[in-house]
């Protein structure tokens, strides 16, 4: 079936869409969507080639379907790369990049480049506050 037919059949009514406000844009929960925005270039479900971004314990794990993967094949069809939390924003970069060079959905390069890079900046772990120096006079008196 192609994608565009598949397009068609989920447009208005799938599981995925979240529709808050009748005026409003509509979201969706689909895997493989970088952005929940509910449009056609985003679809995980419609395109044939996605980019799936999921956090996981050890960072941050990038997937995307092998170009001629069979859906009855042995192997998985889906190769993954995975960018941990201390590799920072050039190596989510470099991994976003390298996608885009091969080919692969160079339109999604930007979207997948934010996803990742929002989520590495969550997983971070913050330094603790230094303490406070006191000042004027209660710092000439100690």
């Amino acid at each position: 079936m192609s994608s565009d037919l598949q397009w068609l059949l989920l447009r208005k009514n799938n599981s995925y869409a979240v529709k808050r406000v009748e005026e409003g844009p509509i979201f969706s929960k689909e895997p493989g969507n970088l952005t929940n925005i509910h449009s056609w270039k985003y679809s995980g479900l419609a395109n044939e080639k996605t980019i799936t971004v999921k956090e996981t314990e050890s960072g941050v794990q990038v997937a995307y379907r092998k170009k001629a993967a069979s859906p009855r094949a042995v192997h998985p069809a889906v190769s993954t790369i995975s960018v941990r939390p201390r590799s920072g924003p050039r190596r989510a970069a470099g991994v976003t990049a390298k996608l885009a060079k091969r080919g692969y959905r160079p339109d999604l390069r930007a979207a997948a480049l934010a996803r990742v890079s929002a989520l590495l900046v969550a997983k971070k772990e913050k330094k603790p506050a230094p303490p406070k120096k006191t000042r004027g006079k209660k710092a000439k008196t100690a």
